[in-house]
């Protein structure tokens, strides 16, 4: 529930409705970069070898992929079911897909530049049941759902649901062919799979500094292929997890981050996974404090 403080008194905000999946639409597309940090490629996108219809398609930078949007005002769908028959019509087309890109940013990217198993599918509704929710609640699934709502005075609210399943989808032959062919090509990794690649000393270091930034709130932690970002509305901090220490990305530009004690490195001109121009090593809980009133100033510019 939101409220708008004039006067010193509260007051409601309304919830407006978006009368038409249209409206959904335009001002996703209007607004990608700013509202799901993608760009957008292009709308209501046909293969020819296809009679469907994709609403938009968007590329990934972060994690070099495609997005396929589709914008829902129903609440009886089968997300499931779209979802996997739209991801196996990519990695049949993936040429086609290519080369869009290539026309409208006019550039040069080879079906190999890909990271084809980073693909996603994004539903964006104003309302998710119970039943969608759930269905779609295993961590090893490549379909995420956001809900939009509209208020009054132009008000737009986000909210990326998030999974907190520890169970996979039964990907088999005998559950869905559809299913099973796209599982081979995907890969939604775990915040599991990088923690356990470090030290129980480093593991205990991360959950603390995990219970502390997600309690400054407006946090999700969203695990990609070389490590695990925690975000608000775009990165703040992105940790890669070696056996001996931690290497955190922090999301500023070289000249925004105080640091008196100079423990952060620019790494502008190295070679790195993460975002931002600053780095942070960290072996041991010493500088613990120290280290998160800097991650603070990234979540200040980020959440």
């Amino acid at each position: 529930m939101l409220f708008k403080l004039e006067n010193k008194n509260v007051k409601k905000i309304t919830e407006k409705t978006f009368n038409l999946e249209k409206d959904i639409q335009s001002l996703v597309e209007n607004n990608m970069e700013a509202l799901l940090g993608l760009e957008f490629i292009t709308t209501e996108f046909q293969v020819d070898n296809s009679n469907l219809r994709l609403d938009s398609v968007a590329y990934d930078k972060e994690n070099n992929a495609f997005k396929i949007i589709e914008y829902k005002r129903g609440r009886n769908e089968s997300l499931i079911d779209q979802g996997y028959t739209y991801l196996n019509l990519l990695f049949s087309n993936k040429a086609d897909f290519v080369l869009k890109y290539n026309e409208v940013k006019n550039k040069n990217l080879k079906i190999s530049d890909i990271d084809w198993e980073q693909s996603r599918v994004v539903f964006i509704s104003q309302q998710f049941t119970n039943y969608q929710t759930k269905a779609n609640n295993f961590k090893n699934n490549p379909i995420e759902l956001i809900q939009i709502k509209k208020y009054e005075d132009n008000i737009i609210e986000l909210d990326f649901i998030e999974k907190n399943s520890t169970t996979e989808l039964p990907f088999n032959e005998q559950f869905n062919n559809k299913i099973s062919n796209v599982s081979k090509q995907v890969k939604v990794y775990t915040e599991e799979e990088h923690i356990n690649k470090t030290s129980d000393e480093l593991k205990e270091i991360y959950y603390n500094l995990k219970d502390v930034l997600l309690s400054w709130g407006n946090i999700k932690i969203d695990p990609k292929k070389l490590y695990v970002a925690f975000k608000g509305t775009t990165n703040i901090v992105d940790i890669v997890f070696y056996r001996s220490s931690l290497k955190m990305s922090l999301n500023l530009k070289y000249g925004e981050l105080d640091d008196l004690k100079g423990l952060a490195e620019d790494v502008r001109n190295i070679g790195k996974w993460g975002n931002g121009d600053y780095r942070i090593v960290i072996r041991d809980d010493e500088d613990f404090e120290y280290i998160l009133s800097l991650i603070k100033q990234s979540w200040k510019r980020n959440k």
